[in-house]
């Protein structure tokens, strides 16, 4: 019996991950990691880190992403609400470099969202509040910390909250093109 599932996304690396439900009048289990399991599934990152976050709706946190040497993989879940998750491929050899791609996770789908190193990650409250869970492959070093602008007009990302609570940080990082001038 498969205990997950590994979804494929439009862009090479990210993975939408479906864990087994097993449910019954008590409530219900899920395997949420199997290191052995996610090798299979083609996630082979060691995670040194578990990060949680809360949020009330329209909160939008991101694009954020770790420089090299201490570029990180995420491993996503959101255990209390929704969000709106967002991947961008940052990989300048990369065919797709510059695209996204998302996916809705939440309390109810019990979906999980595999970002790998070399992506900036963002997320939206679609909820009236969210409680993220992730793993990183990474320790989180200041210094190596950055990001791209949420609302970059060259990702065109349609964010589902109309006017998004922003940190001051996030509304002001850089667009795309200033990171990576061609």
């Amino acid at each position: 019996m498969d205990k997950f599932i590994f979804q494929k996304t439009n862009i090479a690396g990210p993975i939408i991950i479906e864990s087994k439900i097993l449910k019954d009048n008590r409530g219900f289990f899920t395997e949420t990691y199997n290191l052995k399991d996610f090798k299979e599934g083609g996630i082979s990152d060691k995670f040194v880190q578990d990060n949680c976050s809360f949020s009330r709706k329209n909160v939008l946190r991101g694009l954020h992403f770790q420089r090299a040497p201490y570029t990180m993989s995420k491993l996503v879940q959101c255990i209390s609400g929704e969000i709106f998750d967002v991947a961008v491929d940052l990989r300048p050899k990369s065919p797709s470099f510059g695209q996204w791609t998302s996916v809705v996770v939440s309390k109810k789908n019990k979906k999980m969202f595999y970002i790998p190193p070399g992506f900036a990650h963002g997320f939206c409250v679609t909820s009236e509040s969210a409680r993220v869970m992730y793993k990183v492959s990474q320790y989180y070093y200041p210094k190596y910390d950055a990001g791209i602008k949420w609302n970059d007009p060259r990702l065109s990302i349609p964010w589902p909250c109309k006017k998004p609570v922003v940190s001051t940080k996030d509304e002001n990082l850089p667009l795309l093109t200033k990171l990576f001038p061609k």
